[in-house]
């Protein structure tokens, strides 16, 4: 199944449950999303980072059930792509793996518009090999430097460790204009977008989950996410940074052990579209849910605590 539909599907199918629960327990209205009671039309456009996309699109789906007349389009075109729409305002929102860059904040403010910044979740970027890979279940920082910087000429795995095979490596990560194509090339290679260019790249995530589900010899990076509903087909990297290895979990991600790869993931929006209800309702909905639905999707909640403040900036 296509990841995007089955995360819905999965989403649409815990929540129908939780009701049915909620109905047998006589305390249905502690299960449902949070809701605006508010009759509202129009539209909100969101684009940005495939990382955070399975987010937006759950709670963009339960809002419209709420709200069946807004019209809600979320799209992935990469946390650079999004921000190409979202600095001269052709979207509401920006979803982003990575934080706005001062530039990007200048053009939004160049035509009379602001920013609201909101990290929504924590991802633990996962490193990823085929399930049959029995050799590379660790790998150091040193090592993956060594794989990924723009002068690498390794091209088989015996050339990263002896005793690996002697067989050729077949790389693949997110494209240039994605937010964790930039996180990853800054905290492992020291540099962003310094990358080898020798790598199958993809906006979008499913591509390289394929990719790496389809060849043992393969190895890439994506979201955490990514990795948590298609682990039966690849197996995750544990991470050395010279203090034993470490695994992304949902613990390891929240406490910051999960080093360097733990990150926030945000979402921008427009203060001149807040001006719209139908936006403003999505964005109060989205923060209102945010520890409900966030962790269905497979990341990790800030503290409910974090939201709250977040819902005040916001209103």
């Amino acid at each position: 199944m296509n990841m995007k539909k089955g995360l819905t599907l999965g989403l649409s199918i815990v929540m129908a449950a939780t009701l049915l629960v909620g109905c047998g327990g006589g305390k249905t209205e502690e299960k449902k999303p949070a809701a605006t009671g508010k009759k509202l039309a129009g539209s909100v456009k969101i684009d940005g980072s495939s990382t955070v996309f399975p987010i937006s699109e759950a709670m963009a789906e339960e809002f419209r059930k709420i709200n069946p007349d807004v019209k809600v389009t979320v799209g992935e075109s990469g946390t650079t792509g999004g921000m190409k729409k979202f600095v001269p305002g052709e979207i509401d929102i920006a979803d982003a793996s990575r934080p706005i860059k001062k530039e990007e904040v200048e053009g939004v403010k160049k035509r009379g518009d602001d920013v609201i910044e909101i990290p929504i979740a924590y991802d633990g970027l996962s490193v990823v090999i085929h399930k049959d890979n029995t050799w590379a279940g660790t790998m150091t920082v040193a090592e993956l430097k060594k794989l990924w910087e723009p002068t690498s000429t390794v091209k088989k795995w015996s050339e990263i460790r002896a005793g690996w095979p002697d067989q050729p490596i077949k790389l693949y990560g997110p494209g240039t204009a994605s937010g964790t194509f930039e996180y990853f090339t800054e905290v492992i290679v020291g540099k962003s977008k310094s990358s080898r260019a020798d790598f199958t790249a993809s906006e979008d995530d499913n591509v390289l989950v394929k990719g790496v589900a389809g060849d043992k010899n393969a190895l890439g990076y994506f979201g955490y996410v990514y990795y948590l509903h298609n682990k039966e087909k690849m197996k995750v990297v544990s991470i050395d940074t010279g203090k034993g290895a470490v695994t992304p979990s949902e613990q390891t991600i929240k406490d910051g052990t999960y080093k360097p790869l733990s990150r926030p993931i945000f979402i921008y929006v427009s203060k001149k579209s807040l001006e719209r209800p139908e936006v403003k309702e999505f964005v109060t909905f989205y923060l209102k849910n945010a520890s409900k639905l966030i962790p269905q999707v497979g990341y990790v909640p800030y503290a409910e605590s974090h939201y709250q403040e977040m819902l005040k900036k916001v209103q």
